[in-house]
């Protein structure tokens, strides 16, 4: 017992000295931010402003504030948490700001301490109108920011409930179409409207509809249902207890038009689509890798509807592409979505190579006309690599690269010393920490540790990777903008391994309609058959992910212990 406490006194000291030589942090300074939950509102409304900062957390200067706007609404909260390794506090201000006349106005910046806030640009419309359904206490509307689509066409949908009282308790519910996907953008946004002289709280809510189909498309109306507080002295006086609140929203019909004879493949109906290079290098090395960064906006989709957008092939070099990165937002009523993807080109050979940008085909639902728009092209001179230089001569003294000179070789080399030597040490103690556990641990008898034999599938562990969920998505996505090949590698990627066709795909299937739909597709395919129509099924039939026929070694036991319940 001496040995193993004084192994594991050893131990502790190991651990402690690692610990005191790995996490030399600097003090780092305190960051604060401004940020506006909309940008963009009309005159009557409120936008809420949003002060974070790190440390003690003092309280924001807001008489800047004043002079262009009515504040109100004083918020604060202290969250506490850890950041690259340390323990860091933030503190989250928030104010409602009325704005005192249209036009587009500057939130000024803020003392926070010793810092300050950047200054914010605000835009304000003139007054909405609206019309209180007969002085009601909650009403909704619905606006829509296109009445005739195209099918596939992302619709932007803006639900708005009103309540002049505040509210014990609520739910907002949206049905959903037949015959179009619905997804909901974002989170909810609040803030007050003045309507007919009465102050309103209006909770806003996005969502994007997707025509499957074209012709006529019905969206029903929303539903809430609620209990209000009470609002007034009458209220107090004579109904103290909660009221209850209910209304209904408009339903809407849209008019769906089918994709057009001429349009570009993968279909893909936008309002703009804008493309340029973040960054383009104009010189490169053979072996060595040039980054290329492409930034792509698109007007009217989210991520999920956008095709792969790569790099044509080029010959005498390599390309390797990076997955993309979305940004979505919510603008003039409809989605919008910031594709930013990183590029690596290596070439082959020196010389001029020339780099083409990505081409991006989508059919302009204003002027319905098909458009293509990419970055321009760019050449990259390639000079030798490394390797190539070396080989030139054997009698040449060895020239240092451009990243290492003769002065900082010995301090280059010190610093991945210092992290090997820190790194073995980590390891030494976490192996000996491991080893005086398990000495202790089967010191106990085995009833004591509570240990029981495992089978041996069970101890495995999953063997793979792969998710389902993404293979799901990846599936919506194609189906949306995908060619037929992709369809069916998609298909037979959602069992993992993949499949070796559709027909293992239908053999592993359990559910029946999932296994009809991939016949569908399959008879589609290859009959010159309504390859729309399968898509639609397999997206109704797919929606929820997939369901496969239990593995003959996956029988399930039957229970040791009898229902709590008697089955039915």
């Amino acid at each position: 017992m001496k040995a193993v406490r004084s192994k594991g006194a050893r131990s502790a000291a190991w651990i402690v000295a690692v610990l005191a030589l790995s996490c030399v942090i600097g003090a780092a300074h305190a960051q604060t931010r401004a940020w506006l939950d909309r940008d963009r509102i009309a005159f009557g409304e409120t936008t809420t402003l949003n002060v974070e900062t790190e440390g003690a957390g003092e309280t924001p200067d807001w008489a800047p504030l004043a002079r262009d706007f009515e504040v109100s609404g004083h918020t604060s909260r202290r969250e506490v948490g850890l950041s690259g390794g340390r323990r860091v506090s933030r503190s989250l201000f928030g104010v409602a700001l009325r704005p005192r006349r249209e036009g587009v106005l500057t939130v000024p910046a803020l003392q926070v301490g010793d810092a300050r806030t950047a200054p914010l640009s605000l835009s304000v419309a003139p007054a909405a109108v609206t019309a209180a359904r007969d002085g009601a206490p909650a009403f909704i509307e619905a606006d829509i920011d296109v009445q005739s689509p195209y099918v596939q066409q992302s619709v932007g949908y803006v639900l708005r409930l009103y309540y002049a009282t505040p509210l014990v308790s609520g739910s907002l519910d949206q049905p959903s179409p037949e015959g179009a996907s619905m997804q909901r953008i974002g989170s909810d946004v609040q803030y007050s409207r003045d309507v007919d002289g009465r102050r309103y709280t209006v909770v806003e809510r996005r969502f994007q509809i997707v025509p499957e189909r074209s012709g006529t498309l019905s969206i029903p109306g929303a539903r809430f249902e609620g209990r209000g507080a009470g609002g007034g002295m009458f209220d107090d006086v004579f109904n103290r207890g909660p009221r209850e609140l209910s209304a209904n929203g408009p339903p809407s019909v849209l008019d769906v038009r089918a994709m057009p004879a001429n349009a570009p493949q993968p279909w893909l109906p936008l309002y703009g689509v804008q493309a340029r290079w973040l960054e383009a290098p104009a010189e490169g090395r053979t072996g060595e890798a040039s980054t290329f960064v492409l930034e792509a906006v698109f007007d009217g989709a989210v991520g999920t509807q956008l095709p792969d957008i790569a790099l044509p092939p080029l010959q005498g070099a390599q390309v390797f592409a990076e997955p993309p990165q979305y940004d979505e937002s919510f603008e003039d009523g409809r989605p919008r979505v910031r594709l930013t993807r990183r590029y690596s080109v290596v070439p082959r050979a020196e010389g001029a190579l020339q780099v083409p940008g990505p081409r991006i085909a989508w059919w302009d639902v204003r002027a319905g006309a098909a458009r293509e728009v990419g970055p321009p092209a760019v050449r990259l001179a390639v000079a030798a690599g490394d390797a190539q230089a070396g080989a030139v001569g054997t009698d040449a003294a060895p020239v240092p690269g451009p990243r290492e000179t003769p002065s900082s070789s010995g301090g280059s080399q010190l610093w991945p010393a210092l992290a090997t030597l820190l790194a073995a040490l980590w390891l030494a103690t976490a192996w000996l920490a491991w080893r005086l556990y398990r000495q202790q641990a089967y010191a106990l008898p085995v009833h004591a540790r509570g240990l029981s034999p495992l089978p041996r599938d069970a101890a495995a562990g999953p063997q793979h990777t792969h998710t389902e969920a993404q293979a799901q998505r990846r599936l919506m996505h194609v189906l949306q903008t995908g060619e037929p090949a992709e369809v069916e590698a998609a298909l037979r990627a959602l069992k993992d391994p993949p499949a070796a066709d559709l027909d293992a795909v239908i053999a592993l299937l359990d559910a029946p309609l999932q296994r009809e739909a991939v016949t569908l597709w399959q008879r589609a395919r290859w009959t010159d058959g309504d390859l729309a129509g399968a898509r639609q099924a397999l997206r109704a039939a797919f929606r929820g992910g997939a369901a496969w026929r239990p593995h003959p070694g996956q029988a399930t036991r039957a229970p040791t212990l009898p229902p709590l319940y008697p089955r039915r």
